[in-house]
């Protein structure tokens, strides 16, 4: 038991030091490039901290991490490649070679 809650307490310690560090560096930050760079205002520390909640919500897509986060678009990809037939996965290839400016092989016209 004692043992746990010295785990907890020093994760809880390193998390909060993070947490103040990076308050610092945003704010030091911001206040050096933005007003110089785009005008906008100098900002406080608990804005700082704001702006590093909000940006942990749009980036991770919550506070808890996000089911879209890094790597997803990759997992979901491979699944549905997985899932193909091989005739599937032609077709989907000679798509791509056909899409995006790559114009080695006309599609066929449909009518």
């Amino acid at each position: 038991m004692h043992r746990r809650f010295g785990r907890l307490f020093g994760i809880a310690l390193v998390v909060l030091i993070v947490f103040l560090g990076f308050g610092q560096a945003v704010l030091h930050l911001w206040n050096w490039l933005m007003p110089d760079l785009f005008g906008l205002r100098q900002i406080t520390y608990w804005q700082s901290i704001g702006l590093l909640g909000l940006s942990w919500i749009l980036f991770r897509g919550g506070f808890l991490g996000a089911p879209f986060g890094p790597g997803s678009r990759q997992r979901f990809v491979r699944e549905r490649w997985e899932k193909m037939t091989p005739e599937e996965r032609e077709r989907f290839v000679r798509g791509l070679d056909c899409g995006a400016g790559n114009r080695r092989a006309d599609p066929p016209l449909d009518k």
